[in-house]
This record gives structure tokens, sequence and C-alpha cells, in this order.
């Protein structure tokens, strides 16, 4: 795998592989030392022009779990702010040589545009409402852990899908591991391409209860230019997920930042269904799958000598 731009890329055998990576990385976690010789030698630089608290320190603490050096840039306080543009920014920074850049732009596309100026591997950590690659594999490897396999599973996913870079990604992720999945929410916040994926779609949550999990998706104000829903007392009461509407076998999940007491009030977020901080733990081993696989595994842009080969379960730390 040269880049991750978009989960179309990837077909059922790549997710799993990818997903029985992030699975050989588990253990790391647990060791004293958290880190493996795999990246040594790498720069991985995380370029982000959005805010970010779970994607960015994922991403960062994949990378050095991985033994790579690590450089973060964030828009704010950079020359961004004198006007650069995202192309100039990026060839500036690739002439100290990244092995890996991972960009989070609000610009849908921006990620592939970039492969275009650098020979560097390219992750797409987000591009405007476009995708989220990353967090739905990570979605996918908790679900995983979790049920063991995907297949026939059913998946409500409820709320603002609009303005979300997650449900695209999660749908054709989702269904693609055999999962059955319906986009719920106003019909202010469906885009008519959702059907087009082969997802069902809803307008309230009559059916909610034939659902296997519930994935909510956060109210995104700040993308929002105009008023799609009344008001978001409104909105809680149609479709705000709390301990009435979960049923006792169902798992609830939630890409992050919570809006409590908006799409998830605080009982369910803290509940035994929850996989919340399951998802947030399976960031970081995903993420170290990914940047091995586009650096290690697939060859990278200069690949060392020192790296294991793709068979090879994860090192120890004594061999760092």
């Amino acid at each position: 795998m040269r880049h991750l731009l978009s989960i179309e890329d990837l077909d059922r055998a790549a997710i799993e592989r990818l997903c029985d990576r992030a699975a050989t990385f588990a253990e790391v976690a647990d060791r004293p030392i958290k880190k493996v010789p795999a990246l040594r030698g790498r720069t991985v630089l995380n370029l982000f022009y959005e805010s970010s608290t779970r994607t960015r320190s994922s991403f960062e603490l994949a990378a050095k779990r991985l033994s790579a050096d690590v450089v973060n840039f964030s828009a704010s306080g950079s020359s961004v702010e004198k006007g650069e543009s995202l192309r100039d920014t990026v060839q500036t920074l690739a002439a100290h040589r990244p092995h890996a850049i991972v960009v989070r732009t609000p610009w849908a596309g921006a990620s592939k545009l970039v492969t275009q100026w650098t020979d560097a591997a390219i992750v797409n950590a987000g591009d405007g409402q476009h995708e989220h690659p990353t967090q739905a594999l990570l979605d996918v490897y908790t679900l995983r852990s979790r049920l063991g396999t995907l297949d026939g599973l059913n998946v409500w996913i409820v709320g603002d899908v609009r303005h979300s870079r997650v449900a695209r990604s999660l749908v054709l992720a989702l269904q693609t591991m055999g999962a059955q999945v319906t986009v719920c929410g106003p019909p202010t916040l469906i885009p008519q391409d959702f059907g087009v994926l082969g997802c069902d779609v809803r307008y309230d949550l009559s059916g909610l209860g034939s659902a296997d999990v519930v994935y909510a998706l956060r109210m995104q104000n700040e993308r929002m230019k105009q008023a799609y829903v009344p008001s978001l007392r409104e909105y809680a009461r149609a479709y705000q997920i709390d301990a009435d509407r979960l049923g006792a076998r169902q798992l609830l999940m939630h890409p992050g930042p919570v809006n409590r007491g908006v799409e998830l009030a605080g009982d369910v977020v803290d509940g035994p269904q929850s996989l919340i901080l399951d998802q947030v733990r399976a960031g970081v081993l995903v993420r170290m799958a990914v940047l091995y696989e586009v650096l290690a595994a697939g060859g990278g842009p200069t690949a060392p000598p020192a790296a294991p080969s793709a068979d090879e379960p994860a090192p120890t730390p004594e061999s760092a």
C-alpha cells in the first residue's frame, strides 16, 4: 500500500490484513517499554489544518511506538496565517524529506492533491466532509475484536451524516466486511448520495431495535452555515440515544468528541454497552498498522533494510 487516501482503495482482504497487523501490535501497549524498531530512521510529519485530539495524538503515539521521528505541524501559528498555500506548505516541509505525511484538512480531496507534490507516503487523516479512513478502520477493528466477525451485523449510524467525514468511510468499510448498514437522521442532515452507497436510509428511530450496533455521530455545529434543525432540544428529543432507546443487547459507538445531552445521554456514554474508549485505544494500534503498511510492508519511499517483513511478528523491544 503506497498511500491511504480512501476506504474505497481497500478490499476486504486489505482491511483484514490491517486489523490483523494492528492486533499484533496490541501486546506492545502492555510492555514496560512501548516501542518496536520497525520504523527506526523514518520521519513522520503530522500536517494538521484542523483541531484534533484523538486522531493527532494517536498518530503521534503510533509513529513513536514504531520508533519513527515525528514532526507535528499545525496551521495555527505557522506561515499559513500569512497566506501560504497548502501546496507551498507541503513543498516547504517536504524539503526535509519526511517518509510519510499524515494530512488533515477542511478540504475534500486535499490528501490526494498532496500526493502530487511530494514522494512521501500520504495518509488521509480526514479531508473535509469526505473521508476519514483510519477512523473507519479502527471502528472495524474494535467490532471485530469484540464480536469476531462483522458478517451479517446490523449497524445503525445515527446523527449528522451530512457534515461527518466518518460516515462515508464507515459505511464503505462496514459493507466491505459484510455488515448491513442503516443511516438515520433528519432529512436535512443526510445527503442524497448516501442511498447510492447501498445502505438503508431512515429518518426516524422507529426501527432502531433491530440494530446490533448503534453508532452515534456528533452534531457538527462548526461546519453548519445554516439551520438544519429547528433547535438542539428538538433534535435531541427525536434522535438522542439514551438508556430508553438503547436496547440491552446493543453496543454503542461514537467517534468523539461527544456532545453529552445532544446526540448521546450521559448514562449511555459511561454505560457498559459503550465501546467509545475501546475505539480510542484501537486508534493507536490501527494507525501503527497503517504507518507500518505504507512505510515498511509496502516498501515506502525509501525502505530501510532493518525493517521487519510483513509476515514477521512485531519485534521485541530487546531487538530495538
